[in-house]
């Protein structure tokens, strides 16, 4: 069965009975491993304790379908229910997880990890189909799904946030859970002995290093500047963020890109328009979005956001480089722009 995203808390607290092996797959490696953690730990609480939890590469799988079996229904030296987890599983493991399914008489708890497997792909269709097995997308987190880790994760440190505080952390973090929740640490860090989290707070205490690439790579491509967005998606690369975040975050500023120009359209003054907005853009990309307001038209706007919907919607379902899909769009997007 495929769990929906809303009833995901709920299955990874209580855990169907019937269900014996869970596959995790998409682009955001962070929420993945956090959600396969915290379901394996319904079973084994010690997840160091090698009697119990048993790693297998996809490699081992394929060339030993079955090893896989063998792990599973093997009773455990210390006693109670194990756990074999694979975690970097592709559709080569699709062949020996049908076959496990299939066979009675194992009780173990088999945990799959699949880093970008399409949502059509084998693996994630035969998990999704079976009714003894779930697959569980991990996509990067929308906004909503932002400011609740955040706020949970600030709560335990005894902090408030201010809304607008929040806004300008939902707007810039979000490319993988991990790195979310760890800059929602360093914030909570870095506000120790206050009681409230300000704007000012998260803007200089994750400002530098969640925003700035995303920020370069985006007004890079929606100004025109290729060696400016070509360095930052280098960055983002090498810090391991998701294409799909970029994308997400893409689509936000076109939309917001979109508000304006149309404004200024209707006869209104792009400065004044940007000040308007809400939640508001801090000062730096304020000037940004000044420079993009008089370079883009309506049209072409729609446009981007068309070619920014088409690029997500190819990497959660081709199985293309989710990382050259988004190198086209964005170059795509830089071919839009009217120059000075």
């Amino acid at each position: 069965m495929k769990v929906a995203d809303r009833s995901v808390d709920g299955f990874l607290k209580r855990p169907d009975a019937k269900v014996r092996a869970v596959l995790f797959y998409g682009a955001d490696h962070g929420l993945m491993r956090e959600r396969a953690t915290q379901l394996a730990r319904t079973v084994v609480a010690d997840l160091s304790d090698p009697f119990r939890v048993v790693e297998l590469n996809a490699k081992t799988v394929r060339e030993d379908p079955a090893r896989l079996a063998d792990e599973a229904a093997a009773i455990a030296f210390t006693g109670g229910r194990k756990i074999v987890w694979i975690k970097d599983a592709g559709d080569g493991v699709a062949d020996a997880t049908r076959a496990l399914l299939e066979q009675p008489g194992w009780d173990a708890l088999v945990i799959v990890e699949g880093p970008e497997l399409a949502s059509r792909s084998k693996l994630v269709e035969l998990f999704g189909d079976d009714d003894g097995a779930a697959a569980i997308a991990c996509y990067p987190d929308r906004e909503a799904a932002i400011e609740r880790v955040v706020d949970e994760t600030l709560a335990k440190h005894g902090l408030d946030i201010q809304p607008d505080a929040l806004a300008f952390l939902s707007e810039h973090l979000g490319g993988d859970r991990a790195v979310t929740r760890a800059e929602a640490e360093k914030l909570a860090l870095y506000c120790a002995g206050q009681k409230t989290v300000t704007k000012a707070d998260a803007m200089a205490a994750v400002g530098d290093s969640a925003a700035v690439g995303f920020d370069d790579a985006i007004a890079g491509a929606f100004e025109g500047d290729l060696v400016r967005m070509s360095r930052a998606l280098g960055r983002l690369q090498g810090e391991g963020v998701a294409p799909v975040a970029v994308l997400i975050t893409a689509q936000k500023h076109a939309q917001r890109l979109q508000v304006v120009v149309s404004a200024v359209a209707a006869g209104g003054q792009p400065a004044s328009v940007i000040r308007s907005l809400r939640p508001p853009i801090y000062f730096e990309a304020a000037t940004s979005m000044e420079r993009q307001a008089r370079r883009w038209g309506p049209g072409h706007v729609a446009r981007a956001i068309a070619l920014l919907t088409e690029a997500d919607l190819r990497c959660r379902t081709t199985g293309s480089p989710a990382q050259a899909i988004l190198g086209q769009a964005l170059l795509a997007i830089s071919g839009l722009v009217r120059r000075p």
